[in-house]
């Protein structure tokens, strides 16, 4: 079974988001998804500012494998995003928790990260998913 830390949400999409505390979220994908990618050779951003819809493609990963979207988990504007990723895209796969995140927005409504899958929910969307 993938790494899937208690401490964050995921979306059915397998993007994880994390509450920073400070009016923001953090997103990226989970270890799940970066290994049924492969080996990630490109990250496409989105730009810092861009209203995102939920459920929006808003970043794409590319991989040896495939190019596939990531979704914004929730409405918001962007307020950054992982530089790192422009030259070291492989950062994901070894640390797509940590170092991985590939953008950070502020949410529309900061109360609906909680309707957001919890760790123990993903994990078993993910067992129905291979099943």
């Amino acid at each position: 079974m993938s790494e899937v830390p208690a401490e964050l949400r995921y979306t059915k999409t397998h993007e994880w988001v994390k509450d920073n505390g400070d009016g923001t979220l953090t997103v990226g994908i989970t270890d799940h998804a970066q290994e049924a990618l492969g080996d990630i050779v490109f990250v496409e951003p989105p730009e810092v500012g861009r209203a995102i819809a939920a459920e929006e493609a808003s970043a794409v990963v590319e991989s040896v494998k495939a190019a596939s979207d990531i979704y914004a988990p929730l409405a918001g504007e962007i307020v950054e995003t992982n530089a790192t990723l422009t030259d070291a895209p492989e950062t994901i796969n070894t640390s797509p928790y940590e170092d991985g995140w590939i953008f950070r927005f502020a949410p529309a409504d900061p109360s609906a990260y909680h309707n957001l899958l919890d760790a123990a929910t993903y994990e078993q969307a993910v067992e129905d998913e291979d099943d």
